[in-house]
């Protein structure tokens, strides 16, 4: 099938060439003109046959919503949009709203995957009607991982994004316990080398996982992570996931407490932001403050 992409970042760029080798056509717009196909929206939408999909992979807010309101004027009934970017899932059912308006269709999906999603492909989690996601659905089939499991039709509009919100609320609790366990490690006498105890969980524990292998590079790279400033920025995410446990009267003190750490780490040079930091390098090529 043909795709427009807009947004050719570190996620959108890697995303194309997936779907390029599964054998589609993508056609990618980006406001730096070395990485762009075409070089306006009005392009991209001439140079697709319809119904036409359309794939936003821009930041949340302001530039979502000012790429989906230039598509409501360029597309046409039948084409459908899908958000690919951290949206806000109040946002997808405003935007679905807005385009079903001028009969255009709207698919909201959370990705999954960060930099190495282009190797290993990304869990996606998607909502809305069946009809458009059906449209979609050769994407989602060249992005997902190999097998039956990584991608999921989560429900209706919004549903993408709340579950990938979800996601990102459980990976911040994930980081927090490794990072507190490895910072408690550091501070004892007894224990003379904490990467290797890190590299023994690999393997027959219960608490091995992804993180825990890109711990363990972080610390082959960095032993003590001395070079890094304890500092952890937050996405936004793990945010509205305490909101949204606030606004439905469930209890998420482990996610609400890792996000308050982070907040934490605004204060001071906090030893377990600089794994929560060596952390979210490495699995999604996130910045980080060095000393």
């Amino acid at each position: 099938m043909e795709l427009g992409l807009v947004g050719l970042g570190k996620m959108g760029g890697n995303m194309r060439e997936r779907i390029r080798r599964a054998g589609h056509t993508v056609i990618g717009y980006d406001r730096n003109p070395d990485l762009a196909d075409v070089h306006s929206l009005k392009e991209l939408v001439d140079a697709l046959q319809g119904p036409r999909v359309v794939w936003v992979m821009v930041p949340a807010g302001a530039p979502t919503q000012a790429t989906i309101d230039e598509l409501a004027e360029l597309l046409e009934p039948g084409d459908v949009v899908v958000d690919g970017g951290n949206s806000r899932w109040t946002d997808d059912e405003k935007h679905a709203e807005e385009l079903a308006a001028k009969g255009i269709g709207f698919v909201d999906c959370g990705v999954s995957g960060g930099v190495w999603g282009l190797e290993n492909g990304y869990a996606l989690m998607y909502g809305g009607d069946a009809e458009n996601v059906t449209k979609a659905q050769p994407v989602f089939d060249a992005l997902k991982p190999k097998g039956e499991a990584g991608a999921v039709h989560a429900g209706k509009v919004g549903a993408g994004h709340f579950a990938k919100m979800v996601h990102n609320g459980i990976e911040y609790a994930m980081m927090q316990a490794y990072a507190e366990g490895w910072e408690l490690l550091e501070k004892v006498d007894s224990v003379t080398d904490v990467r290797e105890v890190f590299r023994s969980w690999q393997e027959g524990t219960v608490i091995r996982s992804w993180l825990l292998d890109l711990a363990v590079d972080a610390l082959d790279e960095d032993e003590h992570l001395d070079k890094l400033r304890g500092f952890a920025q937050d996405s936004g995410e793990g945010r509205w996931t305490v909101e949204a446990a606030i606004d439905h009267a469930v209890p998420l003190p482990a996610i609400t407490a890792s996000l308050f750490a982070r907040f934490a780490s605004r204060q001071d040079d906090a030893p377990q932001m600089k794994m929560i930091a060596a952390l979210r390098n490495q699995f999604g090529g996130h910045a980080v403050e060095t000393k």
